[in-house]
Protein backbone atom coordinates (compact mmCIF):
# COMPACT_ATOMS: atom_id res chain seq x y z
CA UNK A 1 0.00 0.00 0.00
CA UNK A 2 1.30 3.83 -0.93
CA UNK A 3 0.96 5.77 2.08
CA UNK A 4 2.43 9.12 0.09
CA UNK A 5 1.71 9.88 -3.06
CA UNK A 6 4.24 12.25 -5.01
CA UNK A 7 3.30 15.55 -6.48
CA UNK A 8 3.78 16.11 -10.18
CA UNK A 9 7.41 16.78 -11.25
CA UNK A 10 5.55 20.09 -13.20
CA UNK A 11 4.84 21.23 -9.85
CA UNK A 12 8.03 20.41 -7.44
CA UNK A 13 10.06 22.26 -10.18
CA UNK A 14 8.19 25.44 -9.98
CA UNK A 15 7.78 25.46 -6.24
CA UNK A 16 11.23 24.56 -5.35
CA UNK A 17 12.21 28.09 -7.58
CA UNK A 18 10.33 29.38 -5.20
CA UNK A 19 12.22 28.08 -2.13
CA UNK A 20 15.25 29.44 -3.84
CA UNK A 21 14.00 32.63 -4.18
CA UNK A 22 12.67 33.23 -0.75
CA UNK A 23 16.02 31.15 0.59
CA UNK A 24 18.22 33.90 -1.02
CA UNK A 25 16.10 37.23 -0.06
CA UNK A 26 16.79 35.80 3.30
CA UNK A 27 20.35 34.90 3.06
CA UNK A 28 21.22 37.83 0.74
CA UNK A 29 19.55 40.33 2.96
CA UNK A 30 21.80 39.01 6.18
CA UNK A 31 24.74 38.57 4.39
CA UNK A 32 24.44 42.07 2.65
CA UNK A 33 22.89 43.55 6.40
CA UNK A 34 24.60 41.79 8.40
CA UNK A 35 27.48 39.68 7.75
CA UNK A 36 28.98 42.93 5.24
CA UNK A 37 28.39 44.91 7.94
CA UNK A 38 30.71 43.12 10.67
CA UNK A 39 33.25 42.00 7.97
CA UNK A 40 32.78 42.99 4.36
CA UNK A 41 33.33 40.01 2.00
CA UNK A 42 34.71 40.73 -0.98
CA UNK A 43 35.74 39.17 -4.43
CA UNK A 44 38.92 39.92 -6.06
CA UNK A 45 39.88 38.37 -9.17
CA UNK A 46 43.80 39.32 -8.49
CA UNK A 47 44.71 39.06 -4.78
CA UNK A 48 48.53 39.36 -4.99
CA UNK A 49 48.79 42.70 -3.91
CA UNK A 50 48.25 40.98 -0.69
CA UNK A 51 51.06 41.00 1.35
CA UNK A 52 52.30 38.65 3.92
CA UNK A 53 50.68 40.72 6.72
CA UNK A 54 47.51 40.10 5.61
CA UNK A 55 44.65 38.59 7.40
CA UNK A 56 42.99 35.98 6.08
CA UNK A 57 39.88 34.27 7.11
CA UNK A 58 37.24 31.55 6.36
CA UNK A 59 33.52 32.02 5.81
CA UNK A 60 31.33 28.96 7.07
CA UNK A 61 27.95 28.07 6.65
CA UNK A 62 26.73 25.98 9.36
CA UNK A 63 29.98 24.21 9.67
CA UNK A 64 30.52 24.12 5.98
CA UNK A 65 32.91 26.39 3.57
CA UNK A 66 31.16 28.76 1.39
CA UNK A 67 33.62 31.35 1.00
CA UNK A 68 37.14 33.67 2.08
CA UNK A 69 38.55 36.82 2.66
CA UNK A 70 41.60 38.89 2.82
CA UNK A 71 42.30 42.17 4.17
CA UNK A 72 45.29 44.39 5.04
CA UNK A 73 46.20 48.17 6.53
CA UNK A 74 47.88 50.05 4.85
CA UNK A 75 49.50 53.58 5.96
CA UNK A 76 47.99 56.99 3.18
CA UNK A 77 49.20 60.43 4.55
CA UNK A 78 47.93 61.20 8.00
CA UNK A 79 46.08 58.29 8.07
CA UNK A 80 44.84 54.36 6.57
CA UNK A 81 43.80 52.93 4.01
CA UNK A 82 41.82 49.46 5.29
CA UNK A 83 41.23 47.25 1.75
CA UNK A 84 39.37 43.95 2.22
CA UNK A 85 38.31 41.28 -0.04
CA UNK A 86 36.97 37.65 -0.85
CA UNK A 87 34.68 35.27 -2.18
CA UNK A 88 31.28 34.08 -1.24
CA UNK A 89 30.03 30.76 -3.53
CA UNK A 90 26.62 29.03 -2.92
CA UNK A 91 25.05 25.93 -4.91
CA UNK A 92 21.22 25.69 -4.74
CA UNK A 93 18.81 23.39 -6.76
CA UNK A 94 22.34 22.90 -9.14
CA UNK A 95 22.77 26.49 -9.68
CA UNK A 96 25.17 28.58 -8.96
CA UNK A 97 25.85 31.77 -7.35
CA UNK A 98 29.08 33.81 -6.58
CA UNK A 99 29.30 37.40 -4.99
CA UNK A 100 32.39 39.16 -5.83
CA UNK A 101 32.69 41.94 -3.39
CA UNK A 102 35.29 45.07 -2.72
CA UNK A 103 35.61 47.43 0.29
CA UNK A 104 38.24 50.08 1.10
CA UNK A 105 37.92 52.40 3.57
CA UNK A 106 40.02 55.66 4.41
CA UNK A 107 40.44 56.59 7.61
CA UNK A 108 42.25 59.37 10.00
CA UNK A 109 45.08 58.47 12.69
CA UNK A 110 41.95 57.64 14.85
CA UNK A 111 40.26 55.42 12.40
CA UNK A 112 37.46 57.81 11.84
CA UNK A 113 35.87 57.45 8.42
CA UNK A 114 36.87 60.32 5.79
CA UNK A 115 35.76 58.23 3.01
CA UNK A 116 35.06 54.82 1.28
CA UNK A 117 34.50 52.60 -2.22
CA UNK A 118 32.52 49.44 -1.88
CA UNK A 119 31.63 47.01 -5.04
CA UNK A 120 29.41 43.96 -5.46
CA UNK A 121 29.38 42.09 -8.59
CA UNK A 122 27.19 38.81 -9.01
CA UNK A 123 28.85 37.74 -11.80
CA UNK A 124 26.99 40.22 -14.12
CA UNK A 125 28.63 43.29 -13.75
CA UNK A 126 29.38 45.47 -10.36
CA UNK A 127 27.61 47.92 -8.99
CA UNK A 128 30.05 50.12 -7.20
CA UNK A 129 28.96 52.66 -3.93
CA UNK A 130 31.30 55.39 -3.42
CA UNK A 131 31.24 57.71 -0.97
CA UNK A 132 33.27 61.37 1.16
CA UNK A 133 32.54 62.13 4.38
CA UNK A 134 32.69 65.62 5.34
CA UNK A 135 31.77 66.81 8.53
CA UNK A 136 28.05 65.14 8.73
CA UNK A 137 27.57 65.50 5.63
CA UNK A 138 28.01 61.97 2.84
CA UNK A 139 28.46 62.30 -0.60
CA UNK A 140 27.24 59.29 -2.39
CA UNK A 141 27.82 58.30 -5.48
CA UNK A 142 26.21 54.99 -6.76
CA UNK A 143 27.80 53.50 -10.21
CA UNK A 144 26.22 50.52 -12.20
CA UNK A 145 26.72 49.46 -15.88
CA UNK A 146 24.22 51.75 -16.83
CA UNK A 147 25.35 54.83 -15.33
CA UNK A 148 26.06 56.99 -12.26
CA UNK A 149 23.50 58.73 -9.60
CA UNK A 150 24.44 61.15 -7.05
CA UNK A 151 22.96 62.27 -3.55
CA UNK A 152 24.28 64.15 -0.37
CA UNK A 153 23.03 63.11 2.80
CA UNK A 154 23.31 64.89 5.99
CA UNK A 155 23.46 62.57 8.70
CA UNK A 156 22.87 63.14 12.60
CA UNK A 157 26.27 61.25 13.42
CA UNK A 158 29.34 60.80 12.26
CA UNK A 159 29.42 56.83 11.42
CA UNK A 160 31.46 54.62 10.86
CA UNK A 161 31.71 51.10 8.65
CA UNK A 162 32.28 47.83 8.95
CA UNK A 163 35.57 47.56 8.43
CA UNK A 164 37.21 50.63 10.48
CA UNK A 165 34.66 49.60 13.40
CA UNK A 166 36.99 47.15 15.38
CA UNK A 167 40.20 49.49 15.12
CA UNK A 168 37.86 52.36 16.07
CA UNK A 169 37.29 50.43 19.41
CA UNK A 170 40.36 49.53 20.02
CA UNK A 171 41.78 53.51 20.16
CA UNK A 172 38.83 53.87 22.14
CA UNK A 173 39.89 50.83 24.63
CA UNK A 174 38.46 47.49 25.05
CA UNK A 175 37.25 46.96 28.88
CA UNK A 176 35.06 44.09 30.31
CA UNK A 177 31.68 45.70 30.93
CA UNK A 178 31.99 48.93 28.68
CA UNK A 179 29.20 49.65 26.08
CA UNK A 180 29.17 51.81 23.21
CA UNK A 181 26.31 53.24 20.99
CA UNK A 182 27.98 53.69 17.07
CA UNK A 183 26.16 54.69 14.16
CA UNK A 184 27.22 52.77 11.41
CA UNK A 185 26.96 53.17 7.90
CA UNK A 186 26.44 50.24 5.63
CA UNK A 187 27.71 50.39 2.01
CA UNK A 188 25.26 47.34 0.87
CA UNK A 189 21.89 48.62 1.92
CA UNK A 190 22.91 52.13 2.19
CA UNK A 191 21.44 53.05 5.16
CA UNK A 192 22.29 54.38 8.42
CA UNK A 193 21.10 52.98 11.90
CA UNK A 194 22.56 52.54 15.43
CA UNK A 195 24.58 49.75 16.82
CA UNK A 196 24.69 48.75 20.11
CA UNK A 197 28.30 46.92 21.24
CA UNK A 198 28.49 45.73 24.98
CA UNK A 199 32.19 44.16 26.06
CA UNK A 200 32.16 41.13 27.80
CA UNK A 201 34.91 38.57 29.54
CA UNK A 202 38.30 38.23 27.51
CA UNK A 203 38.41 34.67 25.96
CA UNK A 204 41.25 32.51 24.12
CA UNK A 205 40.15 31.79 20.72
CA UNK A 206 41.28 29.31 18.35
CA UNK A 207 42.57 31.30 15.03
CA UNK A 208 44.98 30.67 12.16
CA UNK A 209 46.30 27.21 14.40
CA UNK A 210 46.98 29.37 17.30
CA UNK A 211 45.41 30.21 20.71
CA UNK A 212 44.57 34.09 20.36
CA UNK A 213 43.00 35.80 23.44
CA UNK A 214 40.34 38.33 22.47
CA UNK A 215 37.61 40.28 24.12
CA UNK A 216 33.69 39.06 23.24
CA UNK A 217 31.38 41.62 22.43
CA UNK A 218 27.80 40.99 21.89
CA UNK A 219 26.31 43.78 19.23
CA UNK A 220 22.81 44.81 17.85
CA UNK A 221 22.20 46.10 14.44
CA UNK A 222 19.29 46.25 12.75
CA UNK A 223 17.47 43.89 15.13
CA UNK A 224 19.72 41.47 14.89
CA UNK A 225 22.27 40.39 17.60
CA UNK A 226 26.18 38.83 16.91
CA UNK A 227 29.29 37.77 18.77
CA UNK A 228 32.32 39.02 17.72
CA UNK A 229 36.02 38.16 19.08
CA UNK A 230 38.45 41.46 18.92
CA UNK A 231 41.55 41.39 19.80
CA UNK A 232 43.46 44.57 21.89
CA UNK A 233 44.50 46.06 18.13
CA UNK A 234 41.26 46.01 17.14
CA UNK A 235 41.84 43.15 15.29
CA UNK A 236 38.22 40.66 14.15
CA UNK A 237 39.19 37.17 14.72
CA UNK A 238 35.88 35.39 14.38
CA UNK A 239 32.56 36.56 14.13
CA UNK A 240 29.57 34.39 14.94
CA UNK A 241 25.89 35.72 13.07
CA UNK A 242 22.16 34.43 12.88
CA UNK A 243 21.59 31.22 11.43
CA UNK A 244 25.27 29.49 11.47
CA UNK A 245 27.32 31.31 9.58
CA UNK A 246 30.62 32.08 11.32
CA UNK A 247 33.35 34.27 9.82
CA UNK A 248 37.06 33.30 11.42
CA UNK A 249 41.02 33.99 11.15
CA UNK A 250 42.81 31.20 8.95
CA UNK A 251 45.80 30.77 7.20
CA UNK A 252 46.16 31.38 3.62
CA UNK A 253 45.94 27.83 2.32
CA UNK A 254 42.67 26.72 4.59
CA UNK A 255 41.19 30.14 3.86
CA UNK A 256 41.23 29.82 0.49
CA UNK A 257 39.97 25.98 0.70
CA UNK A 258 36.61 25.77 -1.10
CA UNK A 259 34.65 22.89 -0.62
CA UNK A 260 31.18 22.13 -0.43
CA UNK A 261 28.76 18.89 0.55
CA UNK A 262 25.37 18.19 -0.77
CA UNK A 263 23.76 18.01 2.12
CA UNK A 264 24.33 21.75 3.06
CA UNK A 265 22.79 22.31 -0.54
CA UNK A 266 19.67 21.01 0.78
CA UNK A 267 20.11 22.97 3.87
CA UNK A 268 20.27 26.19 2.90
CA UNK A 269 16.86 25.98 0.76
CA UNK A 270 14.87 24.74 3.88
CA UNK A 271 17.12 26.86 6.85
CA UNK A 272 14.94 29.92 6.70
CA UNK A 273 11.29 27.99 6.49
CA UNK A 274 8.80 28.17 9.02
CA UNK A 275 5.94 25.30 9.56
CA UNK A 276 3.05 26.26 10.46
CA UNK A 277 0.74 25.15 13.57
CA UNK A 278 -2.96 24.68 13.50
CA UNK A 279 -5.05 21.77 11.97
CA UNK A 280 -5.46 23.72 8.66
CA UNK A 281 -2.58 22.95 5.85
CA UNK A 282 -2.07 25.46 2.70
CA UNK A 283 -1.65 22.92 0.12
CA UNK A 284 -2.47 25.50 -3.05
CA UNK A 285 -2.52 29.37 -2.16
CA UNK A 286 -4.26 30.03 -5.21
CA UNK A 287 -7.49 28.20 -4.18
CA UNK A 288 -7.93 30.63 -1.08
CA UNK A 289 -10.21 33.39 -0.33
CA UNK A 290 -9.79 33.76 2.83
CA UNK A 291 -6.18 33.05 5.42
CA UNK A 292 -6.37 34.08 8.92
CA UNK A 293 -3.04 34.03 10.87
CA UNK A 294 -1.59 34.16 14.20
CA UNK A 295 2.14 35.43 13.36
CA UNK A 296 4.12 35.52 16.96
CA UNK A 297 7.58 37.41 17.50
CA UNK A 298 10.11 38.25 20.10
CA UNK A 299 8.82 41.52 19.50
CA UNK A 300 5.33 42.81 18.23
CA UNK A 301 5.25 44.05 14.49
CA UNK A 302 3.89 47.11 14.11
CA UNK A 303 3.71 50.25 11.26
CA UNK A 304 1.57 51.76 8.61
CA UNK A 305 2.98 49.01 6.19
CA UNK A 306 1.30 46.24 7.49
CA UNK A 307 -1.84 47.41 6.53
CA UNK A 308 -3.73 47.59 3.05
CA UNK A 309 -3.64 45.95 -0.16
CA UNK A 310 -5.83 42.94 1.13
CA UNK A 311 -4.11 42.42 4.91
CA UNK A 312 -5.57 43.53 7.79
CA UNK A 313 -3.47 43.45 11.45
CA UNK A 314 -4.91 43.39 14.90
CA UNK A 315 -1.84 42.57 17.72
CA UNK A 316 -0.61 39.23 15.99
CA UNK A 317 -3.46 38.20 13.58
CA UNK A 318 -3.41 38.72 10.23
CA UNK A 319 -6.10 38.80 7.82
CA UNK A 320 -5.95 38.27 3.83
CA UNK A 321 -8.01 38.85 1.21
CA UNK A 322 -7.71 38.99 -2.46
CA UNK A 323 -6.78 42.57 -3.15
CA UNK A 324 -7.84 43.01 -6.72
CA UNK A 325 -11.01 42.93 -4.74
CA UNK A 326 -10.78 45.42 -1.69
CA UNK A 327 -13.28 48.21 -1.43
CA UNK A 328 -12.04 51.17 -3.79
CA UNK A 329 -10.46 54.19 -1.97
CA UNK A 330 -8.94 57.70 -3.30
CA UNK A 331 -5.97 58.11 -4.70
CA UNK A 332 -4.07 59.74 -2.74
CA UNK A 333 -0.99 61.56 -3.26
CA UNK A 334 1.07 58.75 -4.55
CA UNK A 335 3.91 61.17 -6.33
CA UNK A 336 6.47 58.97 -3.54
CA UNK A 337 5.42 55.69 -5.43
CA UNK A 338 5.82 57.52 -8.79
CA UNK A 339 9.51 58.97 -8.55
CA UNK A 340 12.95 57.28 -9.41
CA UNK A 341 15.32 56.10 -6.82
CA UNK A 342 19.06 55.21 -6.22
CA UNK A 343 17.78 51.68 -7.67
CA UNK A 344 15.11 51.85 -9.32
CA UNK A 345 15.62 54.12 -12.36
CA UNK A 346 12.42 54.74 -13.66
CA UNK A 347 13.40 57.77 -15.36
CA UNK A 348 15.86 55.60 -17.36
CA UNK A 349 14.98 55.91 -21.04
CA UNK A 350 15.81 51.93 -21.35
CA UNK A 351 12.96 51.08 -18.93
CA UNK A 352 10.78 53.42 -20.36
CA UNK A 353 10.94 51.97 -23.69
CA UNK A 354 10.44 48.50 -22.37
CA UNK A 355 8.11 49.37 -20.26
CA UNK A 356 6.19 50.84 -23.56
CA UNK A 357 7.17 47.71 -25.38
CA UNK A 358 5.22 45.41 -22.68
CA UNK A 359 1.93 47.22 -22.83
CA UNK A 360 2.05 48.06 -26.68
CA UNK A 361 -1.35 48.05 -27.62
CA UNK A 362 -3.09 47.61 -23.97
CA UNK A 363 -5.48 49.58 -22.79
CA UNK A 364 -6.70 50.37 -19.12
CA UNK A 365 -4.64 50.63 -15.96
CA UNK A 366 -5.63 47.30 -14.30
CA UNK A 367 -5.02 45.00 -17.82
CA UNK A 368 -1.33 47.04 -18.36
CA UNK A 369 -0.52 46.40 -14.98
CA UNK A 370 -0.92 42.73 -15.70
CA UNK A 371 0.42 43.04 -18.53
CA UNK A 372 3.81 44.14 -16.54
CA UNK A 373 3.77 41.39 -14.39
CA UNK A 374 3.44 38.34 -17.61
CA UNK A 375 6.05 40.54 -19.70
CA UNK A 376 8.55 40.41 -16.33
CA UNK A 377 8.43 37.01 -15.92
CA UNK A 378 8.98 36.01 -19.05
CA UNK A 379 11.61 38.37 -19.84
CA UNK A 380 13.83 37.07 -16.88
CA UNK A 381 15.98 34.18 -16.69
CA UNK A 382 15.16 32.69 -12.65
CA UNK A 383 18.78 32.38 -11.38
CA UNK A 384 19.76 32.85 -7.67
CA UNK A 385 21.98 36.26 -7.25
CA UNK A 386 23.50 37.95 -4.07
CA UNK A 387 23.56 41.44 -5.28
CA UNK A 388 22.08 45.26 -5.07
CA UNK A 389 19.31 44.84 -7.66
CA UNK A 390 19.40 47.42 -9.67
CA UNK A 391 16.56 47.85 -12.01
CA UNK A 392 18.12 49.31 -15.08
CA UNK A 393 21.28 46.25 -13.91
CA UNK A 394 18.45 43.79 -13.90
CA UNK A 395 16.91 45.34 -17.61
CA UNK A 396 20.49 44.55 -18.84
CA UNK A 397 21.34 41.12 -17.42
CA UNK A 398 17.79 39.57 -17.49
CA UNK A 399 18.72 37.45 -14.93
CA UNK A 400 17.67 37.40 -11.12
CA UNK A 401 15.87 35.83 -8.45
CA UNK A 402 12.23 37.40 -6.71
CA UNK A 403 14.34 41.15 -5.48
CA UNK A 404 15.37 41.61 -9.50
CA UNK A 405 11.67 40.66 -10.60
CA UNK A 406 10.21 43.18 -8.14
CA UNK A 407 12.61 45.91 -8.66
CA UNK A 408 12.40 45.82 -12.64
CA UNK A 409 8.48 45.86 -11.84
CA UNK A 410 8.09 48.43 -10.21
CA UNK A 411 10.48 50.81 -12.35
CA UNK A 412 8.55 49.99 -15.36
CA UNK A 413 5.36 50.30 -13.53
CA UNK A 414 6.25 53.90 -12.36
CA UNK A 415 7.74 54.75 -15.93
CA UNK A 416 4.28 54.22 -17.26
CA UNK A 417 2.67 56.13 -14.76
CA UNK A 418 0.99 53.33 -12.31
CA UNK A 419 2.05 53.78 -8.81
CA UNK A 420 4.07 50.66 -7.70
CA UNK A 421 6.27 49.62 -4.45
CA UNK A 422 7.81 47.15 -2.96
CA UNK A 423 6.62 44.56 -0.65
CA UNK A 424 9.04 42.23 1.42
CA UNK A 425 7.60 39.24 3.67
CA UNK A 426 6.60 35.60 3.61
CA UNK A 427 4.64 33.53 1.22
CA UNK A 428 3.53 29.77 1.38
CA UNK A 429 5.42 26.71 0.05
CA UNK A 430 4.46 23.14 0.18
CA UNK A 431 2.66 23.97 3.47
CA UNK A 432 5.68 26.54 4.91
CA UNK A 433 6.31 30.27 4.80
CA UNK A 434 9.60 31.34 3.24
CA UNK A 435 11.09 34.92 2.82
CA UNK A 436 9.92 36.46 0.06
CA UNK A 437 10.10 39.80 -2.26
CA UNK A 438 6.62 41.44 -4.24
CA UNK A 439 5.40 44.45 -5.67
CA UNK A 440 2.22 46.02 -5.26
CA UNK A 441 0.76 48.46 -8.04
CA UNK A 442 -1.70 51.18 -7.62
CA UNK A 443 -4.65 50.52 -10.51
CA UNK A 444 -7.18 53.14 -10.82
CA UNK A 445 -10.99 51.46 -11.43
CA UNK A 446 -12.70 54.79 -11.98
CA UNK A 447 -11.97 58.63 -11.76
CA UNK A 448 -10.03 58.87 -8.88
CA UNK A 449 -10.78 55.94 -6.94
CA UNK A 450 -8.67 52.48 -7.25
CA UNK A 451 -6.84 50.30 -4.93
CA UNK A 452 -3.71 49.11 -4.10
CA UNK A 453 -2.97 45.01 -5.34
CA UNK A 454 0.07 42.49 -4.66
CA UNK A 455 1.18 41.19 -7.90
CA UNK A 456 4.16 38.70 -8.05
CA UNK A 457 6.22 39.05 -11.65
CA UNK A 458 8.21 35.91 -9.79
CA UNK A 459 5.59 33.57 -9.84
CA UNK A 460 3.72 34.80 -12.86
CA UNK A 461 0.50 36.03 -10.35
CA UNK A 462 -1.74 38.87 -11.16
CA UNK A 463 -2.90 39.16 -8.28
CA UNK A 464 -0.77 37.74 -5.81
CA UNK A 465 -2.24 34.67 -4.38
CA UNK A 466 -3.28 35.08 -0.47
CA UNK A 467 -0.39 33.53 1.45
CA UNK A 468 1.55 36.55 0.58
CA UNK A 469 1.96 37.99 4.08
CA UNK A 470 3.62 41.32 3.89
CA UNK A 471 5.95 42.50 6.26
CA UNK A 472 7.54 45.70 5.43
CA UNK A 473 7.95 47.81 2.18
CA UNK A 474 10.34 49.33 0.55
CA UNK A 475 14.06 48.83 -0.67
CA UNK A 476 16.77 47.13 1.09
CA UNK A 477 16.67 49.29 4.08
CA UNK A 478 13.52 48.96 4.64
CA UNK A 479 13.84 45.05 4.01
CA UNK A 480 16.21 44.76 7.50
CA UNK A 481 13.07 45.01 9.70
CA UNK A 482 12.19 41.59 8.96
CA UNK A 483 15.83 40.17 9.74
CA UNK A 484 14.74 39.68 13.67
CA UNK A 485 12.05 37.49 12.40
CA UNK A 486 15.27 34.59 11.19
CA UNK A 487 14.29 31.84 13.16
CA UNK A 488 12.45 33.21 15.93
CA UNK A 489 8.66 33.72 14.22
CA UNK A 490 6.02 31.77 14.90
CA UNK A 491 2.67 30.96 12.36
CA UNK A 492 -0.65 29.30 13.21
CA UNK A 493 -3.49 28.95 10.60
CA UNK A 494 -6.54 30.41 12.24
CA UNK A 495 -8.90 29.93 9.86
CA UNK A 496 -8.73 29.17 5.85
CA UNK A 497 -11.63 29.06 3.43
CA UNK A 498 -11.47 27.76 -0.30
CA UNK A 499 -12.66 29.62 -3.17
CA UNK A 500 -15.73 28.40 -4.28
CA UNK A 501 -14.86 25.26 -6.57
CA UNK A 502 -11.66 25.11 -5.53
CA UNK A 503 -10.40 21.61 -6.15
CA UNK A 504 -7.96 20.12 -2.96
CA UNK A 505 -4.75 18.83 -3.96
CA UNK A 506 -4.56 14.84 -2.69
CA UNK A 507 -1.43 14.27 -0.79
CA UNK A 508 -0.88 11.44 1.17
CA UNK A 509 -3.43 9.44 0.13
CA UNK A 510 -4.23 7.56 -3.51
CA UNK A 511 -6.41 10.02 -5.43
CA UNK A 512 -10.05 8.86 -6.61
CA UNK A 513 -11.01 7.76 -9.56
CA UNK A 514 -12.48 11.51 -10.49
CA UNK A 515 -9.06 13.53 -9.82
CA UNK A 516 -7.05 14.93 -12.60
CA UNK A 517 -3.49 15.77 -12.95
CA UNK A 518 -2.41 19.08 -12.46
CA UNK A 519 -2.28 20.84 -15.82
CA UNK A 520 0.42 23.73 -15.85
CA UNK A 521 1.15 26.05 -18.54
CA UNK A 522 5.33 26.99 -18.52
CA UNK A 523 5.73 30.54 -20.61
CA UNK A 524 8.83 30.52 -22.81
CA UNK A 525 11.16 32.98 -21.51
CA UNK A 526 11.15 35.98 -24.30
CA UNK A 527 14.34 35.74 -26.74
CA UNK A 528 15.39 32.27 -26.13
CA UNK A 529 14.51 28.20 -25.97
CA UNK A 530 14.29 28.34 -22.04
CA UNK A 531 11.44 27.84 -19.79
CA UNK A 532 10.88 30.22 -16.39
CA UNK A 533 9.54 28.32 -13.79
CA UNK A 534 6.21 29.47 -11.81
CA UNK A 535 3.89 28.49 -9.60
CA UNK A 536 0.32 27.96 -11.16
CA UNK A 537 -1.09 31.70 -11.46
CA UNK A 538 -4.34 32.06 -9.43
CA UNK A 539 -6.53 32.93 -12.17
CA UNK A 540 -8.62 35.81 -10.90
Amino acid sequence: MRLLRPLPRKLTRPLSWLGVCAWLLTMGTLLREEFLRAAPLSLGTDLSRFGSSATWKGVYYRGEKIGFMVGQTLPQGDGYELQEEGQLQITLMGMGTAAKIRTSVRVDAAYSLRGFDFSLDPGTGAVKVKGELQGKSLQLEVTTPGGTRRETRELADVPVLGLNLPRRLATEGLETGKRFDISVFDPATLSNAPMTIEVKEREIVRAAGRPTPAFRLETRFAGIQATTWITDVGEVVKEESPMGLVVVKETQERATAMAMSREIRADMIEAAAIQPEGKSKIDDPTQIDYLELKITTPSPITGPDLQGAGQVVNGDVFELRDSSKTPLERAGDHARWLAPERLIESDAPEIRAEAEKAVAGVQGTRARAERLVRHVNALLEKKPTVSLPSALEVLRTRVGDCNEHTALYVAMARSLGLPARIAVGLVSLRGAFYYHAWPEVWVEETAGRGRWIAVDPTLNQFPADLSHVRLARGGLEQQTAILPLVGQTKIAVLEMQMAEGAVPMLVGQEASAQARPIEMTLPSRLGGPKSCWVRPGSGR
